[in-house]
């Protein structure tokens, strides 16, 4: 399973590669540092990879919140 260590630590090359998580669930790493989840599977025979979403280095980075600063439900 990739970690959050594991893709931060993922660097650009001359042509964009993969990093293989399994079942058909990789991250691409483009020439521009783009990192992007992508999910390879088949529907009668024919291949589909729809790209799921980014990996964004700087918010992986940011600390999370507390909990207990966040406001719930609807203010009045």
């Amino acid at each position: 399973m990739l970690t959050d260590r594991e893709l931060s630590a993922l660097k650009p090359k001359d042509k964009a590669f993969k990093v293989s998580d399994r079942d058909g669930m990789y991250v691409a790493v483009l020439p521009t540092g783009t990192i992007s989840f992508r999910y390879d599977y088949r529907l009668n025979g024919r291949r589909e990879t729809p790209a799921i979403g980014r990996y964004d280095v700087d918010l992986a980075r940011k600390q999370a919140r507390d909990p207990d600063a966040l406001e719930f439900g609807m203010s009045a």
